[in-house]
């Protein structure tokens, strides 16, 4: 069965940080009955980036201090959200909130999301899924942390509340697939 919903988004770097290393960062997410398929393409001098090594496929802490992808999701007419992390080692995280930044327990681990990651030159892809049990509306905050070689980390997302990087303020979830 064909993906219901394919949105292509162009994320955005926070203004706070600086990047000299990527052009351009993008994402895909496609939604299926039970499924989001995610593609994020990070395009410049890869070389220049610090890269997390593979791993084998886990659960793992801390992946949001590297150069990792995010997925925050909030169900309609259901509190909280989760936020996914993926990251280009083929480690991944999930957490549950039960509101803004408030962490609740999870249910139950996600699947392995399935990461694979193409690396080139001038090109980073990494692709994952995620299951989604909530047939209704989603709201959607798609962001990226990018780390360079020197350590220097920039926050790239869809939609950047005022102030400093905040992939979890409610102004983050800009895209909503029915």
């Amino acid at each position: 069965m064909p993906p219901l919903q394919v949105r292509e988004l162009a994320l955005e770097r926070h203004p706070e940080t600086p990047c000299s290393a990527v052009r351009a960062v993008a994402a895909r997410v496609s939604r299926g009955p039970r499924l989001l398929e995610l593609r994020y393409v990070i395009e410049g001098e890869i070389a220049r980036l610090r890269v997390p090594p593979s791993a084998a496929p886990r659960a793992a802490e801390g992946l949001w201090r590297h150069t990792c992808c995010e997925l925050l999701v909030a169900c309609e007419g259901r509190p909280g959200y989760r936020e996914y992390n993926f990251s280009p080692s083929g480690e991944w995280a999930a957490y549950a909130f039960a509101r803004y930044r408030e962490a609740a327990p999870l249910l139950r681990q996600p699947q392995n999301p399935g990461i694979v990651v193409r690396r080139q030159p001038q090109r980073l892809e990494l692709e994952a899924r995620v299951s989604v049990e909530h047939a209704g509306k989603l709201a959607l905050a798609a962001a990226a942390v990018i780390e360079e070689q020197d350590g220097t980390l920039s926050y790239w997302a869809l939609r950047h509340p005022a102030g400093k990087p905040d992939f979890h303020h409610p102004d983050a979830f800009a895209l909503e697939l029915a």
